[in-house]
C-alpha cells in the first residue's frame, strides 16, 4: 500500500513503517510521533522505538511527552545517567509532571534501590490523577523488598480505586498467602464480593484460600459461584475437579476436567488429573490412556512421566516401567526424580552397574535423601567397588551424621578390607546407637557378622 507521508490522514504507524521502507522522511505531529513510539514498546519492538523516537526528537525537540519516552527508551537500555539528565531538565521545565517522578523511580528499582522509588513514587502519587497505577507500582517496589504487608496495602488501594484491576487482586493473595494469612484473605474477598458479587477471579481466590485450609466443601462452594459467575472458566473447573478429588468424588472431578477440554485446548495438567481419577476408580486402561497424553501434551511435566512409570512399577511390569524412565532421562537428563526411578527399576533387574550409573546422576543432581546413599553403597558393594562404598557413605554421613544404617555399612566395609580400627570404632558406635540394626551387618556382610571378634563386641555391649 502506498502512502502519501505527508498527509495527516494515513495511518500513522504504517505511514512510519512504509517511510522506514523507502528511507524517505515524512512529518509526523507529536501525537502521532506518541502513538508510534508507545506502540513500538509495548510490542518490544525496541529498534524501531529508538528510530521513531530520534526522528521524534529530531522534528519535536520540545515535546515534554516525547522527551519522557526518550528517557522511558534510555532506562530500557540500561544508560541510566542520561536518563537522569533528561528528567532533570524536565523537571526544571514541569516540576509538577509525575511522570517524571515515575521515570526516575523506574531508575532507582532497576539500580535496586527500591527505598528511594517508593518515595519517589509517593511523590507522584500527590500529582497524578492516574493513582491506581501508582499504588500498583508502589506495591510492587515493596514487594522486592519482601515487604509483604506493605506491599499489600498498596494494592488494596490500587483496587479500590480500579475494582477490575484483577492483577492487584492476585498480588493481594499473593502477599496474603506468603503471610500465611489465609481467614484475613477469605476476610477480605468476602468484602469484595460484597460489592462485586458476580466477580469470578474474587470466587475463585476465595475458593483456593478455602482449599488451602482444608475445608473443600466451603472450597467446592466457592469453585461453583465462580462458575455461575462465568460459565467459561477455565481454572474454576479445574480447581472444582481438585476439590472434588480431594473428596473422593472421582467421578464429579472428571466430568469438570472434561468441560475444560471442550472450552479451551487441552492442558497437560487436565491429562494428569483425569488419568489420576480413572486410577482411582481403577478404570487402568483410561488412567494409562490420559498419563501418555499428559507427555505428549507437555513432554516436560515430569508429573507425567512418574505416573506412567509408577503404573507400570505397580503393575510389575519392570521393564515397561525402565522403558519409560530411560525415556524420560532423554527428555530432561537433569531430573533427578527420573534418574531415583531409573535406578531403583535397574536395581529391580539385577542390572547394576546402571543401577549405581542412577543413583549418581541423582546425588549429582541433588538428590541427597538417605534412601539414594543407601541404594547406591548396596550396589557398588555387589560391584565389589568397596572403596567406592566407603566414600558414598561417608559423603551421606555429611548429610546424616547419626544415621546408624550408614555406619553399620561403614563397619562391614573397614572389616572387609581389613581396616580394623576403623571397622571397630564404627562398630561401636553403631552399636551404641541402636544394636538391633546389626541385621544390616549379618543381611550385607555374613562374613563379617560371623567374625570372633565382631561376635564379642557385640556381646560386650548388650
Amino acid at each position: 500500500m502506498d502512502f502519501d507521508l505527508n498527509n495527516e490522514g494515513g495511518y500513522s504507524i504504517e505511514k512510519f513503517e512504509s517511510m522506514l521502507k523507502t528511507n524517505e522522511v515524512g512529518f509526523f505531529d507529536s501525537d502521532e510521533f506518541e502513538q508510534i513510539i508507545e506502540h513500538y514498546l509495548e510490542s518490544g519492538k525496541m529498534a524501531n522505538a529508538r528510530k521513531a523516537i530520534h526522528l521524534a526528537l529530531a522534528q519535536h525537540p520540545s515535546s515534554m511527552n516525547i522527551q519522557l519516552l526518550h528517557a522511558e527508551m534510555l532506562v530500557f537500555d540500561n544508560r541510566f545517567d542520561d536518563a537522569h539528565e533528561v528528567l532533570n531538565t524536565l523537571h526544571e521545565v514541569q516540576p509538577t509532571n509525575s511522570e517524571i517522578f515515575i521515570q526516575k523511580a523506574n531508575i532507582f528499582s532497576k539500580t535496586e534501590r527500591h527505598d528511594l522509588a517508593i518515595d519517589l513514587l509517593k511523590k507522584a502519587l500527590d500529582l497524578t490523577d492516574d493513582k491506581a497505577d501508582v499504588y500498583n507500582l508502589i506495591g510492587m517496589e515493596f514487594l522486592f523488598i519482601e515487604d509483604y504487608s506493605n506491599a499489600k496495602v498498596n494494592f488494596m488501594q490500587c483496587l479500590e480505586i480500579d475494582d477490575t484491576d484483577y492483577s492487584a487482586l492476585y498480588n493481594i493473595m499473593y502477599c496474603f498467602d506468603f503471610l500465611g494469612e489465609h481467614q484475613q484473605a477469605i476476610d477480605f474477598l468476602n468484602m469484595f464480593l460484597n460489592e462485586n458479587p458476580y466477580s469470578e477471579v474474587a470466587w475463585h481466590q476465595v475458593g483456593k484460600q478455602y482449599f488451602d485450609l482444608k475445608m473443600y466443601e466451603k472450597s467446592l462452594a466457592a469453585f461453583e459461584f465462580a462458575i455461575i459467575s462465568d460459565e467459561h472458566f477455565v481454572g474454576a473447573y479445574l480447581e472444582k475437579g481438585k476439590v472434588l478429588e480431594k473428596l473422593g468424588r472421582y467421578n464429579e472431578a472428571i466430568e469438570n476436567y472434561q468441560i475444560t477440554l471442550t472450552l479451551d485446548d487441552p492442558t497437560s495438567f487436565a491429562y494428569l488429573r483425569l488419568g489420576k481419577c480413572y486410577q482411582k476408580l481403577g478404570v487402568d486402561e483410561l488412567a494409562i490412556k490420559f498419563f501418555k497424553k499428559t507427555i505428549t501434551e507437555d513432554p516436560l511435566l515430569d508429573k507425567g512421566w512418574i505416573s506412567i512409570i509408577d503404573y507400570y512399577s505397580r503393575k510389575l511390569n519392570y521393564p515397561k516401567a525402565l522403558t519409560y524412565a530411560e525415556k524420560a532421562t532423554e527428555v530432561d537428563a537433569e531430573n533427578a526424580l527420573y534418574w531415583i526411578r531409573y535406578a531403583d527399576l535397574n536395581k529391580r533387574l539385577n542390572f547394576f552397574e546402571e543401577a549405581e550409573y542412577g543413583y549418581r546422576r541423582a546425588i549429582e543432581l541433588g538428590n541427597y535423601e538417605e534412601q539414594t546413599w543407601l541404594s547406591r553403597a548396596d550396589i557398588l558393594l555387589a560391584l565389589g567397588e568397596y572403596r567406592a562404598v566407603i566414600s558414598n557413605l561417608n559423603h551421606g554421613l555429611e548429610f546424616y551424621p547419626d544415621h546408624v544404617e550408614m555406619v553399620y555399612r561403614l563397619a562391614g566395609i573397614y572389616f572387609t578390607l581389613n581396616q580394623l580400627n576403623e571397622a571397630r570404632f564404627h562398630l561401636q558406635n553403631a552399636l551404641k546407637t541402636d544394636p538391633e540394626f546389626i541385621i544390616i551387618l549379618e543381611e550385607l556382610y555374613p562374613a563379617v557378622y560371623e567374625m570372633d571378634e565382631v561376635q564379642d563386641l557385640i556381646a560386650s555391649l548388650k
